[in-house]
């Protein structure tokens, strides 16, 4: 392992502590894919528990998909080794995994119908036929597509073809399913819909499923656990809530959310805390990891919804600054506010529309206020780089 990725390992376990560890199904060891001169996947170490729901999160060129496809049977490492319930895969071909897997296309016949589409695997096992009629009724009842079985996928929603795809990976029950970017080609209703609906599904199957997605929110809605990769590394691993509350690295504060990044100096640090002398020349008191001191470079992430407006008398232990409003965006349930503040440079607010913004307007003066402790701080060699979509300074 280098140097570096130790740092981001030992950064995100001092973070977040790892609680409830049960028995692994997948894990990876040492693993490496390269491509000539390209390392796609650096030296990933994952463990995948038993019947959880893992996403694989992260922007294009992270290798969420090539971590999947050598899971699968698709691809298969330059190097280390793959096991399934304590036995090696990655020396198998994809049929004798026994991973049931969801393409984003689906990658349903046309030509046959829904019961001959979730037959076919089931025929190629040389399952008997009574048998295989009975699997595809309990199958279609499990995604709630009874009374489909003569259709032809063209003769079906997008929703109902991704049950379909779906019910022909657990058809055979597999240990597991992999989902490629399943929910993509659905419109935004019918997504966030089925991201529910696969949630439910997987409580109700008790099979493990691994993930893999761009999409930030399909990861925190579905998954009991989400792991961040970047550049072929797994930057950190745990469960959506602590991921956004307390990220273990610059780069998954940015990825995870909206985030207003900007860079500073330590003045002190004790406590887990730090007082952090901005480049615009305010200051902020952040959260901090182990080894922050005096003088070291710093990226402070400020969360939009931890910035608000100050009205009638000071809070205690908050931040106030004034500030000049650049912009309001009407988003439906919320507001954002683009505002320059004295100190901090512009940074990006979040307000519900149902609260008072008479005082909102372009080129009106406010004073906002930050809470101590709810920024974040990274040395700034740690997160040279970010995801974008933050808001950097």
């Amino acid at each position: 392992m280098t140097a570096t990725q130790t740092s981001r390992q030992d950064d995100a376990e001092t973070a977040v502590p790892v609680a409830n560890e049960c028995a692994a199904i997948v894990e990876f060891k040492s693993v490496f894919k390269r491509y000539g001169n390209f390392t796609a996947i650096d030296n990933l170490d994952l463990a995948i528990r038993n019947g959880e729901f893992l996403t694989l999160l992260g922007p294009s060129g992270s290798g969420k998909t090539t971590t999947l496809m050598m899971l699968a049977g698709f691809d298969e490492p330059t190097s280390g080794s793959i096991e399934l319930e304590g036995r090696r895969i990655d020396n198998l071909p994809a049929h004798r995994r026994e991973i049931g897997v969801v393409f984003q296309n689906y990658a349903l016949f046309p030509h046959l119908t829904v019961a001959q589409n979730l037959a076919f695997p089931l025929s190629v096992r040389r399952i008997p036929k009574a048998e295989i009629a009975e699997r595809v009724n309990l199958a279609l009842a499990k995604v709630h597509l009874d009374g489909l079985a003569g259709r032809r996928p063209s003769q079906l929603s997008g929703g109902q073809q991704q049950r379909v795809a779906l019910a022909r990976a657990i058809i055979f029950t597999p240990r597991l399913v992999v989902l490629d970017e399943p929910l993509g080609a659905l419109d935004k209703n019918l997504r966030e819909q089925m991201q529910i609906e696969l949630k439910h599904l997987h409580r109700e199957l008790g099979i493990t499923m691994v993930l893999v997605t761009h999409d930030q929110s399909e990861a925190l809605t579905m998954s009991d656990r989400v792991a961040v990769l970047n550049q072929g590394m797994v930057e950190q691993i745990d469960t959506p809530e602590a991921l956004y509350e307390r990220p273990g690295t610059a780069f998954v504060a940015s990825f995870i959310g909206e985030n207003n990044l900007v860079k500073g100096t330590v003045e002190s640090a004790a406590n887990g805390e730090a007082k952090v002398r901005l480049e615009r020349g305010g200051s902020v008191v952040a959260t901090v990891g182990k080894g922050a001191a005096r003088g070291q470079r710093v990226v402070v992430c400020i969360r939009p919804e931890n910035i608000g407006p100050m009205r009638g008398s000071n809070g205690a232990n908050v931040q106030q600054f004034d500030a000049d409003v650049l912009e309001t965006i009407y988003l439906g349930d919320q507001r954002r506010i683009l505002v320059e503040a004295k100190g901090l440079g512009r940074l990006s607010l979040k307000m519900s529309s149902g609260a008072g913004h008479g005082e909102m307007v372009a080129g009106r003066r406010i004073k906002i206020g930050i809470p101590n402790g709810k920024s974040r701080a990274f040395l700034e060699e740690a997160g040279a780089q970010f995801a974008g979509c933050a808001r950097k300074q």
